[in-house]
Protein backbone atom coordinates (compact mmCIF):
# COMPACT_ATOMS: atom_id res chain seq x y z
CA UNK A 1 0.00 0.00 0.00
CA UNK A 2 2.76 2.25 0.97
CA UNK A 3 4.48 1.17 -1.83
CA UNK A 4 1.86 2.08 -4.28
CA UNK A 5 1.55 5.61 -2.65
CA UNK A 6 4.82 6.70 -2.71
CA UNK A 7 5.06 5.32 -6.83
CA UNK A 8 1.87 7.44 -7.10
CA UNK A 9 3.26 10.42 -5.53
CA UNK A 10 6.51 10.03 -7.49
CA UNK A 11 4.88 9.75 -10.80
CA UNK A 12 2.85 12.98 -10.16
CA UNK A 13 6.16 15.04 -9.07
CA UNK A 14 8.05 13.82 -12.44
CA UNK A 15 4.91 14.92 -14.61
CA UNK A 16 5.92 18.82 -15.47
CA UNK A 17 2.19 20.29 -15.41
CA UNK A 18 1.40 22.81 -18.37
CA UNK A 19 1.34 26.36 -17.74
CA UNK A 20 -1.49 27.71 -16.64
CA UNK A 21 -4.21 29.77 -18.57
CA UNK A 22 -3.24 33.32 -16.24
CA UNK A 23 0.49 32.78 -17.77
CA UNK A 24 -0.31 31.68 -21.18
CA UNK A 25 -2.79 34.91 -21.68
CA UNK A 26 0.48 36.82 -21.56
CA UNK A 27 1.65 35.10 -24.81
CA UNK A 28 1.23 37.91 -27.22
CA UNK A 29 1.42 40.53 -24.89
CA UNK A 30 4.27 41.18 -22.66
CA UNK A 31 5.73 38.08 -24.08
CA UNK A 32 6.18 37.40 -27.61
CA UNK A 33 3.40 34.58 -29.42
CA UNK A 34 6.50 31.82 -28.47
CA UNK A 35 7.17 33.62 -24.85
CA UNK A 36 10.29 35.50 -25.36
CA UNK A 37 10.05 39.11 -23.62
CA UNK A 38 8.74 41.42 -25.97
CA UNK A 39 10.11 44.64 -24.06
CA UNK A 40 13.29 45.37 -25.07
CA UNK A 41 16.72 45.82 -22.60
CA UNK A 42 16.95 49.19 -20.17
CA UNK A 43 20.45 50.19 -22.07
CA UNK A 44 18.70 50.00 -25.00
CA UNK A 45 20.84 47.54 -26.87
CA UNK A 46 18.47 45.17 -27.22
CA UNK A 47 14.99 46.32 -29.76
CA UNK A 48 11.61 45.53 -28.27
CA UNK A 49 9.91 42.44 -30.49
CA UNK A 50 7.88 44.01 -32.70
CA UNK A 51 6.53 41.34 -35.16
CA UNK A 52 9.64 40.30 -36.89
CA UNK A 53 10.91 39.86 -40.49
CA UNK A 54 8.21 38.36 -42.75
CA UNK A 55 8.45 39.63 -45.78
CA UNK A 56 11.36 39.01 -48.59
CA UNK A 57 12.88 42.01 -49.96
CA UNK A 58 10.99 43.57 -53.11
CA UNK A 59 12.48 41.40 -55.90
CA UNK A 60 14.12 38.86 -54.29
CA UNK A 61 14.57 35.64 -55.74
CA UNK A 62 15.01 32.27 -54.04
CA UNK A 63 18.23 31.26 -56.92
CA UNK A 64 19.79 34.64 -55.97
CA UNK A 65 20.66 33.17 -52.47
CA UNK A 66 18.82 35.46 -49.32
CA UNK A 67 19.17 38.94 -49.63
CA UNK A 68 20.24 40.74 -46.51
CA UNK A 69 18.33 42.76 -45.50
CA UNK A 70 20.73 45.04 -43.30
CA UNK A 71 23.33 45.14 -45.07
CA UNK A 72 23.56 48.82 -44.54
CA UNK A 73 24.51 48.51 -41.00
CA UNK A 74 27.63 49.63 -39.85
CA UNK A 75 29.40 47.88 -37.29
CA UNK A 76 29.54 48.47 -33.37
CA UNK A 77 32.65 47.44 -32.45
CA UNK A 78 34.93 44.25 -32.63
CA UNK A 79 35.63 41.64 -29.60
CA UNK A 80 38.71 40.30 -29.87
CA UNK A 81 41.52 39.08 -27.19
CA UNK A 82 42.91 42.01 -26.69
CA UNK A 83 39.56 43.38 -25.07
CA UNK A 84 37.19 40.23 -24.45
CA UNK A 85 37.88 40.52 -20.85
CA UNK A 86 35.31 43.78 -21.21
CA UNK A 87 32.54 41.67 -22.36
CA UNK A 88 32.94 38.16 -20.58
CA UNK A 89 29.57 38.48 -18.81
CA UNK A 90 28.28 38.30 -22.41
CA UNK A 91 30.22 35.74 -23.90
CA UNK A 92 30.17 32.27 -23.74
CA UNK A 93 33.21 29.86 -21.82
CA UNK A 94 33.83 28.89 -25.31
CA UNK A 95 33.82 31.79 -27.14
CA UNK A 96 36.48 32.90 -24.36
CA UNK A 97 38.65 30.11 -25.56
CA UNK A 98 38.71 30.38 -28.88
CA UNK A 99 39.30 33.83 -28.51
CA UNK A 100 42.14 33.01 -26.63
CA UNK A 101 43.52 30.21 -28.96
CA UNK A 102 43.18 31.63 -32.17
CA UNK A 103 44.96 35.22 -32.53
CA UNK A 104 42.89 35.62 -35.74
CA UNK A 105 39.66 34.91 -34.22
CA UNK A 106 37.35 37.91 -33.65
CA UNK A 107 33.78 38.65 -33.35
CA UNK A 108 32.37 41.63 -35.22
CA UNK A 109 29.09 42.91 -33.28
CA UNK A 110 26.40 45.15 -34.86
CA UNK A 111 22.66 46.54 -34.13
CA UNK A 112 20.70 43.96 -33.22
CA UNK A 113 17.28 42.87 -34.89
CA UNK A 114 14.73 40.71 -33.47
CA UNK A 115 14.05 39.50 -36.88
CA UNK A 116 12.89 35.78 -36.00
CA UNK A 117 9.01 35.13 -36.97
CA UNK A 118 6.21 32.57 -37.33
CA UNK A 119 3.19 32.33 -39.44
CA UNK A 120 -0.01 33.32 -37.39
CA UNK A 121 -1.02 29.21 -37.33
CA UNK A 122 2.11 27.82 -35.35
CA UNK A 123 1.33 30.52 -32.72
CA UNK A 124 -2.48 30.28 -32.73
CA UNK A 125 -1.53 26.44 -31.68
CA UNK A 126 1.76 27.19 -29.55
CA UNK A 127 -0.94 29.84 -27.56
CA UNK A 128 -4.11 26.74 -28.02
CA UNK A 129 -1.99 24.21 -26.72
CA UNK A 130 0.35 25.95 -24.30
CA UNK A 131 -2.23 24.36 -20.87
CA UNK A 132 -1.96 21.00 -22.21
CA UNK A 133 1.56 19.96 -23.33
CA UNK A 134 3.22 17.94 -19.88
CA UNK A 135 6.43 16.36 -20.33
CA UNK A 136 6.88 13.12 -18.23
CA UNK A 137 10.42 12.16 -17.63
CA UNK A 138 11.59 12.65 -20.79
CA UNK A 139 8.16 12.01 -22.77
CA UNK A 140 6.38 14.53 -24.14
CA UNK A 141 2.84 14.07 -24.27
CA UNK A 142 -0.73 16.08 -25.68
CA UNK A 143 1.52 18.17 -28.11
CA UNK A 144 -1.13 18.51 -30.38
CA UNK A 145 0.60 20.03 -33.12
CA UNK A 146 2.50 22.53 -31.02
CA UNK A 147 5.83 24.03 -32.37
CA UNK A 148 6.64 25.81 -28.58
CA UNK A 149 4.87 22.85 -26.35
CA UNK A 150 6.54 24.88 -23.53
CA UNK A 151 6.68 28.74 -24.27
CA UNK A 152 7.11 29.44 -20.08
CA UNK A 153 9.46 27.27 -19.87
CA UNK A 154 10.40 25.73 -16.14
CA UNK A 155 12.83 22.86 -16.72
CA UNK A 156 15.87 22.18 -18.84
CA UNK A 157 14.12 19.66 -20.93
CA UNK A 158 11.08 21.97 -21.40
CA UNK A 159 13.49 24.36 -23.35
CA UNK A 160 15.28 21.79 -25.31
CA UNK A 161 11.89 20.50 -26.00
CA UNK A 162 10.94 23.72 -28.21
CA UNK A 163 14.51 23.72 -29.70
CA UNK A 164 13.61 20.33 -31.30
CA UNK A 165 9.83 20.90 -32.30
CA UNK A 166 10.48 24.11 -33.31
CA UNK A 167 9.10 25.10 -37.38
CA UNK A 168 10.69 24.75 -39.97
CA UNK A 169 8.89 25.49 -43.07
CA UNK A 170 6.85 22.15 -42.49
CA UNK A 171 9.39 20.37 -44.67
CA UNK A 172 12.22 21.06 -46.34
CA UNK A 173 14.04 20.10 -49.26
CA UNK A 174 17.64 21.58 -48.93
CA UNK A 175 21.61 20.66 -50.63
CA UNK A 176 24.39 21.77 -48.91
CA UNK A 177 27.70 21.28 -48.28
CA UNK A 178 30.02 20.82 -44.99
CA UNK A 179 33.78 21.12 -44.71
CA UNK A 180 36.33 19.29 -42.50
CA UNK A 181 39.06 21.74 -41.93
CA UNK A 182 42.11 20.52 -39.95
CA UNK A 183 44.57 22.69 -38.20
CA UNK A 184 47.31 23.65 -41.03
CA UNK A 185 44.34 24.98 -42.72
CA UNK A 186 43.74 21.95 -45.69
CA UNK A 187 40.02 21.28 -46.01
CA UNK A 188 37.46 18.89 -48.57
CA UNK A 189 33.96 18.76 -49.39
CA UNK A 190 31.04 16.80 -47.98
CA UNK A 191 27.77 17.22 -50.30
CA UNK A 192 24.57 15.75 -48.95
CA UNK A 193 20.50 16.39 -49.65
CA UNK A 194 17.83 16.41 -46.72
CA UNK A 195 14.64 15.90 -47.24
CA UNK A 196 12.50 16.44 -43.96
CA UNK A 197 8.82 16.35 -43.94
CA UNK A 198 6.66 16.79 -40.75
CA UNK A 199 3.66 14.58 -39.67
CA UNK A 200 1.60 17.21 -40.67
CA UNK A 201 3.29 17.62 -44.66
CA UNK A 202 2.56 13.48 -45.37
CA UNK A 203 -0.55 12.12 -47.24
CA UNK A 204 -0.83 9.63 -44.39
CA UNK A 205 -0.57 11.09 -40.82
CA UNK A 206 1.37 8.37 -37.97
CA UNK A 207 0.33 8.38 -34.28
CA UNK A 208 3.39 9.54 -32.24
CA UNK A 209 5.43 10.74 -34.97
CA UNK A 210 7.05 14.15 -35.77
CA UNK A 211 9.05 13.82 -38.73
CA UNK A 212 10.39 11.58 -41.31
CA UNK A 213 13.99 12.41 -42.79
CA UNK A 214 16.30 11.12 -45.61
CA UNK A 215 19.96 11.58 -46.18
CA UNK A 216 21.52 11.30 -49.27
CA UNK A 217 25.57 12.09 -49.55
CA UNK A 218 26.15 13.88 -53.04
CA UNK A 219 30.33 13.65 -52.27
CA UNK A 220 33.18 12.33 -51.76
CA UNK A 221 33.00 9.43 -53.84
CA UNK A 222 33.65 6.95 -50.67
CA UNK A 223 30.20 8.09 -49.00
CA UNK A 224 28.60 8.65 -52.49
CA UNK A 225 25.14 6.96 -52.58
CA UNK A 226 24.79 6.60 -48.86
CA UNK A 227 20.92 6.87 -48.12
CA UNK A 228 19.36 7.58 -44.45
CA UNK A 229 15.94 7.14 -43.76
CA UNK A 230 15.35 8.35 -39.76
CA UNK A 231 11.41 7.96 -38.40
CA UNK A 232 11.13 10.67 -35.64
CA UNK A 233 8.78 10.09 -32.65
CA UNK A 234 7.78 12.71 -29.69
CA UNK A 235 7.33 10.60 -27.14
CA UNK A 236 10.51 8.80 -27.53
CA UNK A 237 10.65 6.62 -24.33
CA UNK A 238 7.34 5.14 -25.84
CA UNK A 239 8.81 4.81 -29.18
CA UNK A 240 12.64 5.28 -29.71
CA UNK A 241 13.92 6.41 -32.94
CA UNK A 242 13.85 4.30 -36.18
CA UNK A 243 16.42 4.13 -38.09
CA UNK A 244 17.75 2.87 -41.68
CA UNK A 245 20.74 3.56 -43.83
CA UNK A 246 21.47 2.31 -47.65
CA UNK A 247 24.66 1.12 -48.64
CA UNK A 248 25.44 1.56 -51.72
CA UNK A 249 28.92 -0.62 -52.13
CA UNK A 250 26.53 -3.50 -50.29
CA UNK A 251 23.89 -2.41 -52.40
CA UNK A 252 21.80 -3.22 -48.78
CA UNK A 253 19.37 -1.85 -46.39
CA UNK A 254 19.62 -2.50 -43.22
CA UNK A 255 18.71 -1.02 -39.71
CA UNK A 256 20.79 1.57 -37.91
CA UNK A 257 19.93 1.71 -34.00
CA UNK A 258 23.69 3.58 -33.26
CA UNK A 259 22.13 6.77 -35.65
CA UNK A 260 21.39 8.29 -32.12
CA UNK A 261 23.46 9.56 -29.05
CA UNK A 262 27.30 10.29 -29.33
CA UNK A 263 27.59 7.65 -32.25
CA UNK A 264 30.06 9.64 -35.11
CA UNK A 265 28.36 11.41 -37.80
CA UNK A 266 30.20 10.10 -41.43
CA UNK A 267 32.02 12.24 -42.92
CA UNK A 268 32.84 14.28 -40.25
CA UNK A 269 36.17 13.14 -39.04
CA UNK A 270 34.41 12.72 -36.07
CA UNK A 271 34.15 16.55 -35.07
CA UNK A 272 30.02 16.30 -34.58
CA UNK A 273 28.43 13.44 -33.02
CA UNK A 274 24.63 12.11 -33.96
CA UNK A 275 22.62 14.12 -31.60
CA UNK A 276 24.95 17.47 -32.65
CA UNK A 277 23.26 17.68 -36.13
CA UNK A 278 20.87 20.77 -36.25
CA UNK A 279 22.66 21.84 -32.61
CA UNK A 280 20.70 19.14 -30.97
CA UNK A 281 18.76 15.93 -31.85
CA UNK A 282 17.02 12.88 -30.33
CA UNK A 283 16.38 11.98 -26.92
CA UNK A 284 16.73 13.74 -23.77
CA UNK A 285 16.86 11.05 -21.08
CA UNK A 286 21.29 10.24 -20.69
CA UNK A 287 21.47 14.43 -19.13
CA UNK A 288 20.05 16.04 -16.75
CA UNK A 289 19.11 18.95 -17.76
CA UNK A 290 19.15 22.11 -15.46
CA UNK A 291 17.53 25.83 -16.67
CA UNK A 292 20.16 28.38 -15.60
CA UNK A 293 17.86 31.08 -16.73
CA UNK A 294 17.95 34.06 -19.39
CA UNK A 295 20.98 36.31 -20.20
CA UNK A 296 22.23 38.80 -22.40
CA UNK A 297 25.05 37.08 -24.67
CA UNK A 298 26.99 38.22 -28.13
CA UNK A 299 25.78 35.43 -30.60
CA UNK A 300 25.65 34.61 -34.18
CA UNK A 301 22.52 36.52 -35.41
CA UNK A 302 20.82 37.79 -38.74
CA UNK A 303 23.92 35.84 -40.76
CA UNK A 304 22.79 36.83 -44.28
CA UNK A 305 26.41 37.75 -45.54
CA UNK A 306 27.14 33.96 -46.00
CA UNK A 307 23.99 33.39 -48.11
CA UNK A 308 26.10 35.37 -50.89
CA UNK A 309 25.94 33.14 -53.79
CA UNK A 310 29.28 35.65 -55.59
CA UNK A 311 31.30 33.82 -52.18
CA UNK A 312 33.25 30.89 -53.22
CA UNK A 313 34.08 28.21 -50.25
CA UNK A 314 37.79 29.25 -50.58
CA UNK A 315 36.74 32.83 -49.59
CA UNK A 316 34.87 31.84 -46.43
CA UNK A 317 37.22 28.94 -45.20
CA UNK A 318 40.46 29.88 -43.75
CA UNK A 319 42.70 28.03 -41.13
CA UNK A 320 41.44 27.94 -37.29
CA UNK A 321 37.84 29.45 -38.14
CA UNK A 322 35.95 30.60 -41.07
CA UNK A 323 36.64 34.42 -42.37
CA UNK A 324 35.42 36.70 -39.39
CA UNK A 325 34.36 39.23 -41.30
CA UNK A 326 31.41 37.22 -42.78
CA UNK A 327 30.27 36.59 -39.59
CA UNK A 328 27.75 38.90 -37.86
CA UNK A 329 27.05 38.51 -33.93
CA UNK A 330 24.52 41.08 -32.07
CA UNK A 331 23.23 41.27 -28.19
CA UNK A 332 20.34 39.01 -27.34
CA UNK A 333 18.34 37.26 -24.79
CA UNK A 334 19.38 33.45 -24.77
CA UNK A 335 18.54 30.69 -22.22
CA UNK A 336 21.44 28.75 -20.65
CA UNK A 337 20.83 25.24 -20.18
CA UNK A 338 23.26 22.96 -18.56
CA UNK A 339 23.18 19.02 -19.57
CA UNK A 340 25.20 17.10 -16.59
CA UNK A 341 25.64 12.89 -17.87
CA UNK A 342 23.52 10.90 -15.78
CA UNK A 343 25.36 8.13 -13.55
CA UNK A 344 25.34 5.08 -15.50
CA UNK A 345 24.48 6.78 -18.59
CA UNK A 346 27.55 6.98 -21.79
CA UNK A 347 28.15 9.76 -23.75
CA UNK A 348 31.79 11.49 -24.79
CA UNK A 349 30.43 14.64 -23.52
CA UNK A 350 30.47 14.50 -19.41
CA UNK A 351 28.66 17.93 -19.47
CA UNK A 352 27.17 20.43 -21.77
CA UNK A 353 26.01 23.88 -21.73
CA UNK A 354 23.86 25.17 -24.85
CA UNK A 355 22.41 28.80 -25.14
CA UNK A 356 18.92 28.49 -26.76
CA UNK A 357 17.77 32.32 -28.24
CA UNK A 358 14.62 33.59 -26.76
CA UNK A 359 12.91 34.67 -30.13
CA UNK A 360 13.28 31.49 -32.09
CA UNK A 361 14.13 28.35 -29.42
CA UNK A 362 17.06 27.25 -31.37
CA UNK A 363 20.56 26.41 -30.03
CA UNK A 364 22.88 28.92 -30.47
CA UNK A 365 25.98 28.19 -29.24
CA UNK A 366 27.32 24.70 -27.24
CA UNK A 367 30.18 24.34 -25.19
CA UNK A 368 30.38 20.84 -24.28
CA UNK A 369 33.19 19.28 -21.89
CA UNK A 370 34.92 15.55 -21.65
CA UNK A 371 34.94 13.04 -19.26
CA UNK A 372 37.12 15.29 -16.83
CA UNK A 373 35.57 18.83 -17.29
CA UNK A 374 38.08 19.97 -19.41
CA UNK A 375 36.32 22.23 -22.10
CA UNK A 376 36.83 20.09 -25.48
CA UNK A 377 34.16 21.47 -28.61
CA UNK A 378 32.48 24.16 -29.08
CA UNK A 379 29.37 24.86 -31.32
CA UNK A 380 28.49 28.08 -32.94
CA UNK A 381 25.32 28.08 -34.73
CA UNK A 382 24.38 31.22 -37.18
CA UNK A 383 21.09 32.12 -37.32
CA UNK A 384 18.59 34.05 -39.59
CA UNK A 385 15.12 34.60 -40.88
CA UNK A 386 14.19 32.60 -44.35
CA UNK A 387 11.57 35.19 -44.62
CA UNK A 388 10.05 32.80 -47.82
CA UNK A 389 9.42 30.13 -44.69
CA UNK A 390 9.04 32.40 -42.30
CA UNK A 391 11.29 30.45 -39.67
CA UNK A 392 14.03 31.81 -38.09
CA UNK A 393 17.47 28.37 -38.64
CA UNK A 394 20.36 28.21 -39.21
CA UNK A 395 22.72 29.79 -41.38
CA UNK A 396 25.88 28.19 -40.62
CA UNK A 397 27.02 25.51 -38.09
CA UNK A 398 30.36 25.19 -36.72
CA UNK A 399 32.05 22.52 -34.62
CA UNK A 400 36.05 23.29 -33.17
CA UNK A 401 37.72 21.05 -31.29
CA UNK A 402 40.37 22.41 -29.11
CA UNK A 403 42.51 19.80 -28.35
CA UNK A 404 43.34 19.39 -32.06
CA UNK A 405 42.38 22.74 -33.68
CA UNK A 406 40.52 21.42 -36.23
CA UNK A 407 36.74 22.58 -36.91
CA UNK A 408 33.70 21.41 -39.04
CA UNK A 409 31.95 23.94 -40.94
CA UNK A 410 28.34 23.04 -42.26
CA UNK A 411 25.49 24.12 -44.38
CA UNK A 412 26.77 26.08 -47.10
CA UNK A 413 25.31 26.28 -50.43
CA UNK A 414 27.35 29.09 -52.07
CA UNK A 415 28.66 27.13 -54.71
CA UNK A 416 25.05 25.37 -55.15
CA UNK A 417 22.69 26.80 -57.71
CA UNK A 418 19.41 24.96 -56.16
CA UNK A 419 18.01 26.87 -53.98
CA UNK A 420 16.70 25.92 -50.54
CA UNK A 421 12.22 24.67 -50.89
CA UNK A 422 9.89 25.13 -48.05
CA UNK A 423 6.28 23.86 -47.12
CA UNK A 424 7.60 20.38 -48.86
CA UNK A 425 5.38 17.96 -48.27
CA UNK A 426 6.02 13.52 -48.40
CA UNK A 427 4.29 10.61 -49.67
CA UNK A 428 4.47 8.07 -46.37
CA UNK A 429 5.36 5.39 -49.08
CA UNK A 430 8.75 7.17 -49.82
CA UNK A 431 9.59 7.18 -46.03
CA UNK A 432 10.11 3.55 -45.94
CA UNK A 433 12.86 1.28 -45.53
CA UNK A 434 11.67 -0.49 -48.79
CA UNK A 435 12.04 2.86 -50.78
CA UNK A 436 15.44 3.14 -49.49
CA UNK A 437 17.70 1.02 -52.32
CA UNK A 438 15.41 3.13 -54.84
CA UNK A 439 16.25 6.26 -53.69
CA UNK A 440 20.03 5.26 -53.61
CA UNK A 441 20.12 4.47 -57.20
CA UNK A 442 18.50 7.65 -58.60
Amino acid sequence: MHTTLLAALLSAFSAQAAITPAEADKLGKELTPVGAEKAGNKEGTIPSWEGGLTKAPAGWNPAQGYADPYAGDKSLFTITAANAEQYKDKLAAGTLALLKKYPSYKMVVYPSHRSAAYPKEVTDKAKEQATKVKLEGSAMTELGGSHVPFPIPKTGQEAMSNHMTRYLGGGFDRTYDWFPVRANGDFYRVGFRELRVSDANFDTRTPNHQFSFLGFFTAPATLQGTVYLVHESIDQVKEPRQAWIYNAGQRRVRRAPDLAYDNISDGTEAMRVTDQYDAYNGALDRYEWKLVGKKEMYIPYNSYKLSDKKLKYADIIQKNSINPDLMRYELHRVWQVEATLKAGQKHIYGKRTFYLDEDSWGVVHEDAYDGQGQLWRIGVHGTMQYYDAMAPWYRVNIWHDLSNGNYLVSTLDNEIKTPWKFGVKGNWSDFQPDALRRAGTK
